[in-house]
């Protein structure tokens, strides 16, 4: 069996850093480790081909070559998604689909035409799908309500992938997360107890990806790396093990819950485990949005100590928010906006609250009446349900605040005040240190980071309008900080993202609000009582 793998293309988000990403000679952010893991479950005496539509194009050597076309992604991807499935059913190849995207919604993939759905997680719902193709199925649907034990997770077949096409590579070590935020689908689909990797399984993913010459950074793309805090400290500590017998190869980024804050002894066993960015979902700075969105464990403790806590322990930090939760009072985009200025926190991901299939939010939203028919998800999309307060205040209080966050001047403001905040961590202070968690095999002279670091400083500090705080600041860090200037350097680069980014989302949400405003989507509508705050917005909808 020849099986083609297929990962459809990304629209442009906060996540995909096309111009910084480019400017040093890659082509994408991160490989898509859930394909290479399927590879890994599916029988090893087929052949495998792997095409990230987000790097190359998709050959029509590879389709004639194909007996089979699989195909994962999420939502955000379903442009691309779709029009794949429809091109492989075109030339008579049986599809089979899976992930995040084919477990919500598995009619959309029926309805184009899919074969073969693999539906939740593959350690137990592969097999079952190869034992139909032996019996000559030549459809099927195939699901387990049962979450898997991840430790029959095997290696991921990193083989395939075009490694120097990637700014970061990705493992997992964990799925689950404790917590019960009303509008994460995560919990849905890989449930509330989180199932853990051993360190042997994790110990021989690093070891191939050495072995295969990975130089980069790692991402965890766990949903929360800390949600097991039981087993993620020993986990840790046989990692800071390894790391030190290796040589300090690689650097770690992850997500995890504010929570981390509170356990000073897990943030020096990420520290010196070389852990250096953590992506925390802080949603809203309002703390009635968190109590209703059940956000409970970003209440605990106030949230900018808690920040403060982290950068000084030695993580840098990047952060998610989110606009458009019920009661949210007006100004809700500036008061996001004033919390990132206040606490430096530099990468801030802002996005329109989504009601994601299954969630609670989903659910209730529902129920009340307020689904919109548009399934077509990303950061740069409406709220895809009537919200409580107007939609037109929500989409401008939006497009104001992220134009703002990353206005230049703003944005340089940010990074300095972060890394200047980051630098008072021993781990960076201590010239002893910072030399033992040095890489010690990374040697080799870099023309294109070297080429494209000196047009991003002619940049900034020449071209833009932050040509004046950019050397000031520069001049700040070598005064104060010297070693957190390639950390300075490195985040005022992502500009050449965030720039042309902010430019998109302003254009799309803009002409996707004057779409709704004429009433070119629909209210999910059944049959139920809607409360008096709501019956007029609905109403108003449906009569277009």
């Amino acid at each position: 069996m020849k099986v083609l793998l297929i990962y459809p293309i990304f629209p442009t988000s906060f996540w995909s850093f096309e111009k910084a990403v480019q400017g040093i000679g890659k082509k994408a952010f991160m490989p898509p480790l859930g394909l290479v893991t399927v590879a890994a479950l599916l029988p090893q005496k087929w052949e495998y081909r792997l095409k990230d539509r987000n790097i190359e194009d998709v050959s029509e050597e590879d389709w004639e070559w194909a007996d089979m076309v699989m195909f994962s992604g999420m939502i955000a991807q379903k442009e691309d998604f779709m029009a794949l499935i429809l091109e492989a059913k075109r030339r008579n190849k049986p599809v089979a689909v899976g992930g995040p995207y084919a477990t919500s919604l598995p009619n959309d993939f029926l309805e184009v035409g899919a074969d073969y759905l693999v539906l939740d997680e593959g350690e137990y719902t592969i097999d079952l799908f190869v034992q139909a193709l032996e019996r000559g199925e030549k459809d099927g649907i195939f699901r387990s309500k049962d979450k898997p034990d991840v430790t029959l997770s095997p290696i991921p077949r990193y083989d395939l992938l075009d490694m120097d096409a990637y700014f970061l590579m990705a493992i997992q070590y964990s799925r689950g997360c404790p917590f019960r935020c009303e509008f994460c689908d995560i919990i849905v689909l890989y449930g509330r107890v989180p199932r853990t990797k051993t360190f042997s399984q994790v110990e021989k993913e690093l070891d191939l990806l050495r072995s295969l010459g990975w130089t980069g950074g790692i991402f965890f793309v766990d949903d929360n790396f800390i949600g097991n805090k039981r087993t993620v400290k020993p986990f840790l500590e046989k990692l800071i093990d390894w790391q030190s017998a290796n040589g300090y190869p690689f650097s770690f980024t992850t997500e995890a819950s504010i929570d981390m804050a509170h356990d000073d002894e897990l943030l020096d066993l990420m520290v010196m485990s070389k852990f250096s960015t953590v992506f925390i979902g802080i949603e809203t700075p309002d703390t009635e949005s968190l109590a209703l969105t059940l956000k409970h464990q970003n209440n605990r403790q106030p949230m900018n100590e808690s920040l403060e806590k982290i950068a000084k322990a030695g993580l840098r930090i990047m952060a998610g928010f989110i606009i458009g939760f019920d009661d949210e009072k007006k100004g809700a985009g500036t008061r996001v906006f004033d919390f990132a200025m206040e606490n430096a926190i530099p990468g801030v991901t802002f996005s329109m609250l989504q009601a994601l299939p299954n969630t609670a939010l989903w659910d209730r939203l529902k129920k009340e009446g307020r689904l919109l028919d548009d399934a077509n998800l990303n950061q740069t999309t409406l709220l895809n349900f009537v919200p409580s307060r107007p939609i037109e205040d929500i989409a401008e209080e939006y497009v104001e605040g992220f134009w703002k966050l990353y206005d230049p001047k703003n944005y340089m403001k940010r990074v300095f005040d972060h890394f200047m905040m980051v630098g008072q961590a021993k781990v960076h202070r201590d010239p002893e240190l910072r030399k033992k968690l040095a890489n010690q095999h990374k040697t080799d002279f870099d023309w294109k980071g070297i080429w494209f670091g000196l047009k991003m400083v002619g940049n900034l500090g020449f071209v833009r309008s932050t040509r004046f705080v950019f050397w000031k600041y520069l001049y700040l860090m070598f005064k104060h900080n010297r070693g957190g200037i390639g950390n300075f350097l490195s985040f005022a680069a992502f500009l050449n993202h965030f720039l042309p980014y902010r430019k998109l989302v302003k254009k799309e949400i803009e002409e996707q609000l004057a779409l709704r405003m004429a009433g070119k989507v629909q209210v999910l509508n059944p049959e139920i009582e809607l409360s008096d705050e709501l019956k007029d917005e609905v109403e108003w909808y449906k009569a277009s």
